[in-house]
C-alpha cells in the first residue's frame, strides 16, 4: 500500500505570481496543481504523469522549489513522489538519482531543506553524501514544550490510567481526580465505570454532581448517564442527590444537548464521502442516493472500529456524518503515528487541521488546530499545544455562523476565526452540511465524538404547502410576541416553547388573536406524567376547560394515571368526547397534532391518526360525561392556549389556518 503522507495538505497555489510561473513552465505547474493535496484521484493522475517526467521535467520543479509563489506546491509534489516511491525499489533509486542531480541547483535555504528531508525519507542517512549533494544539515528538529496539565490534559492521561487500572482501589483514585475537574469531559470519562461494579456508586455519585454543578452538561447521553446513576445513588447524601437528580432529569431537554456521534461498536451514523457540496447539491435523489451507494460500497473496510476506536486504515477517502448540522459545539479524540495528517471538516469544509509537528517541510511546527485552508483569514493555530505523537489529542470546537473556535487539549488554538469556503471562495460557508473525518492516507483513531447543535432560535418556517393553504406561523422561535396570559411562566428555550414551573408555569398562555373555525398544527414534548392542555374558542379569563374548551395534552400512560376517565385520555375534549388512546410516542418523543374546529365539529389527528372526531352538540344534549356544565361549548370564537398544570412539556411550529 503507497504511503501519501503529503497528499492531502490543503492550501490553495492561486497565488501571486503563477501567471509567471505558468508562462515558463505549463506542464509542470499544470501536474502539480493537485499539491497540496484535496483530492486522491488528482494525486494518482498527477504522480502517474510525473512517472513520466524527464531531465527537463525534473529541472524545471527544483527550480519551481526558489519561486516564492510556487515552492509549497513543489515541495509537496516531491514529498509526495518521495513517500509513493518508498515502496518500489526501482522507482525509489531512481528518484534518489534525479534528487541529487538537481539539489545542487537550488538556491534558498526553503529548497534545501525540502529535499533534505526527502532524500532523508529515501536513503539512510548516515550514508547520504551531503557534501557532493552540496546540501546543508537540517538543523536539529526541537519539539514544542509539552503542553501545560490542563483539565482536559489530565482527564486524557486518567482515561489511559483507567485502561491500565487493576483494582478497585486504582480506579476509585482516578475517579476521585476525575471529579475536581469540572465539565463535560470529565462528566463522559467518570459515566464510563457505571457499569463497574466495583466503583459504579463512585462513579454514580460524581456524574450527579457534575451534572448539578453545569447546567451545560445535558443532552441524550447525559440523560442516558444520568439515569443509569440514579438508582446507584448510596450514602449519606444519596437522599439529597436522589432529589436533585430527579428534579434535574424532569427539566432537562431530550434533545437538545449533547449526543454520541460514534458508538464504539459500528459506522451507526456515518457514511462514505460523495463528492463535495457543491457536487451533492447537484445531483438528483436517485443519482445521489446510487452515488452514496456505491461510495459505501467502495470504501468498506478503508474505516474500521476495533477496539472502540474508530479507525483509519490509511486507504480511502473521508467519513462523513448521514446528519447535515449547522451551528455545534464538538469533543473529539484523536491520535496520529509519525508523519501523521488528517482533520476535521466543518459543514463539508476543510478544515481544522491535524498533522505530525515534526513535518515542517510542509509547516506543521505550527501545531494541530488551525484552519489550515483559510487564505484571508487566518489560518494557523495561536500556539502549539499538540501531545506527543502516539498520545491523545482532545478538540473542543465550537462554531457559530461562519466563526470556529477551537480549543486542544484544553488550550485556545484558534480563536473566533471565520472559516472560508474552500469549494467556492466567492460565497460564505455552507450553512449547513455535514461534518467529515479527512482521510489522508495516513493511520488516524478516533474516539469521544460528542455533538451539541447550538440551535438560533430560528424563526419557524411554514411549508410552501401550507404558505399556499393560508396557514400563518403562531410562534418566530424567538420570543412570546404573538402571545399574552402567563407570559413569565412560558419560556423560549432552544426555540421551543417550555413550561417553567419555577416561573410559575401553571398557568395560561394564549394566543393575542382570536379564532373560531381553524386547523392548528403543532408539536409537543411530553415529560413523565405530564399534564397541560389546548384551550380552544376560549376567553381571557376563568377555567379554559369550561368557560371555552380544552383538548387534553397528557402523559396518560404514566402509572399515576391508570384510573383516568375516558374523556381525560390525550386528545379528548376535556370532560366531553372521549379520545382513542394508545398513539402516543414514548416520553421524551416529538409529536405531532393537528386540531380541526368547524362549528360543533372537533376533530383530532395524533401523529397521523384520528383520535377523536366527534359533535361537541350532539356529545352533550344529554349532559356532559363530567356531569359538569361547559357553557364553553356555546361559544363561536376565542383564543387558543396552553393550560398549564405546573408540568413540563415543550411546544414548538405552532401554526393556524382559518376556516
Amino acid at each position: 500500500m503507497k504511503h501519501y503522507t503529503s497528499l492531502f495538505l490543503l492550501v490553495s497555489i492561486f497565488l501571486a505570481g503563477e501567471a509567471d510561473a505558468q508562462k515558463r513552465d505549463p506542464k509542470i505547474i499544470e501536474t502539480i496543481r493537485s499539491f497540496p493535496y484535496q483530492h486522491r484521484t488528482d494525486a494518482d493522475a498527477a504522480l502517474t504523469k510525473m512517472d513520466g517526467w524527464g531531465k527537463s521535467e525534473w529541472k524545471s520543479l527544483f527550480r519551481l522549489l526558489d519561486d516564492d509563489s510556487l515552492k509549497v506546491s513543489a515541495a509537496s509534489a516531491l514529498s509526495a513522489y518521495a513517500n509513493a516511491s518508498e515502496e518500489d525499489a526501482t522507482k525509489k533509486t531512481h528518484t534518489i538519482d534525479w534528487i541529487k542531480k538537481y539539489a545542487g541547483s537550488v538556491k534558498t535555504d526553503y529548497a534545501r531543506l525540502a529535499i533534505r528531508s526527502q532524500l532523508d525519507l529515501l536513503t539512510d542517512k548516515a550514508a547520504v553524501d551531503r557534501q557532493n549533494a552540496n546540501l546543508p544539515m537540517l538543523p536539529a528538529y526541537h519539539p514544542a514544550p509539552p503542553s501545560p496539565l490542563t483539565g482536559e490534559r489530565q482527564l486524557l492521561l486518567l482515561e489511559d490510567e483507567m485502561g491500565l487500572a487493576k483494582n478497585p482501589i486504582e480506579k476509585k483514585r482516578i475517579l476521585a481526580k476525575a471529579a475536581l475537574i469540572p465539565g463535560f469531559s470529565s462528566f463522559i470519562l467518570v459515566s464510563k465505570s457505571l457499569n463497574d461494579p466495583a466503583v459504579n456508586n463512585e462513579a454514580a455519585l460524581i456524574v450527579t454532581r457534575l451534572a448539578l454543578a453545569d447546567a451545560t452538561i445535558k443532552g441524550p447521553v447525559v440523560r442516558s448517564a444520568l439515569e443509569t446513576a440514579l438508582p446507584l445513588l448510596k450514602g449519606e447524601d444519596s437522599a439529597f442527590l436522589t432529589a436533585k437528580l430527579n428534579t434535574l432529569l424532569l427539566k432537562m431537554p431530550y434533545d437538545h444537548g449533547f449526543e454520541s456521534l460514534f458508538n464504539g461498536i459500528d459506522l451507526k451514523g456515518w457514511k462514505a464521502l460523495v463528492e463535495n457540496p457543491i457536487a451533492r447539491s447537484k445531483m438528483t435523489g436517485d443519482a445521489l442516493a446510487a452515488a452514496q451507494q456505491a461510495a459505501n460500497e467502495k470504501t468498506k473496510g478503508d474505516w474500521v472500529v476495533k477496539d472502540r476506536l474508530l479507525i483509519f486504515t490509511g486507504h480511502g477517502e473521508n467519513l462523513a456524518t448521514e446528519k447535515k448540522y449547522r451551528d455545534i459545539e464538538m469533543y473529539v479524540d484523536w491520535k496520529i503515528t509519525e508523519k501523521g495528517d488528517a482533520g476535521i471538516y466543518l459543514r463539508g469544509s476543510p478544515q481544522v487541521q491535524i498533522w505530525d509537528t515534526s513535518r515542517r517541510e510542509v509547516g506543521a511546527q505550527v501545531g494541530s488546530g488551525g484552519l489550515y485552508n483559510n487564505q484571508k483569514n487566518e489560518s494557523k493555530p495561536l500556539v502549539v499545544a499538540d501531545n506527543k505523537i502516539g498520545e491523545w489529542n482532545r478538540f473542543h470546537i465550537i462554531m457559530k455562523g461562519e466563526k470556529v473556535t477551537v480549543w486542544l487539549n484544553g488550550i485556545l488554538v484558534t480563536d473566533n476565526i471565520t472559516l472560508e469556503n474552500y469549494w467556492d471562495r466567492s460565497i460564505p460557508i455552507f450553512p449547513e452540511e455535514q461534518i467529515e473525518l479527512q482521510a489522508h492516507g495516513t493511520y488516524v483513531a478516533y474516539r469521544n465524538i460528542y455533538l451539541r447543535e447550538l440551535h438560533p432560535g430560528e424563526p419557524t418556517v411554514l411549508t410552501e404547502a401550507e404558505k399556499k393553504e393560508g396557514f400563518i406561523s403562531l410562534f418566530n422561535g424567538l420570543d412570546l410576541s404573538q402571545w399574552t396570559g402567563n407570559t413569565t411562566g412560558y419560556l423560549v428555550k432552544d426555540g421551543v416553547v417550555e413550561v417553567a414551573p419555577e416561573a410559575g408555569g401553571g398557568g395560561n398562555l394564549y394566543t393575542k388573536e382570536e379564532f373560531s373555525n381553524f386547523i392548528y398544527r403543532f408539536e409537543f414534548q411530553l415529560t413523565p406524567g405530564a399534564n397541560n392542555g389546548i384551550g380552544i374558542r376560549a376567553p381571557l379569563e376563568g377555567d379554559a376547560a369550561y368557560v371555552g374548551m380544552e383538548i387534553q395534552v397528557l402523559d396518560n400512560e404514566a402509572p399515576k394515571y391508570k384510573d383516568l376517565h375516558p374523556y381525560q385520555y390525550h386528545g379528548s375534549v376535556y370532560g366531553v368526547i372521549p379520545a382513542k388512546r394508545g398513539y402516543l410516542l414514548p416520553t421524551g418523543q416529538w409529536n405531532k397534532e393537528e386540531i380541526i374546529a368547524r362549528g360543533n365539529k372537533i376533530k383530532v389527528i395524533l401523529n397521523g391518526t384520528v383520535i377523536l372526531d366527534g359533535d361537541i352538540k350532539e356529545e352533550s344534549k344529554n349532559g356532559t360525561m363530567d356531569h359538569k356544565e361547559h357553557p364553553g361549548l356555546l361559544r363561536p370564537t376565542g383564543h387558543l392556549g396552553f393550560l398549564g398544570h405546573g408540568d413540563i412539556v415543550r411546544f414548538r411550529n405552532m401554526r393556524v389556518k382559518k376556516l
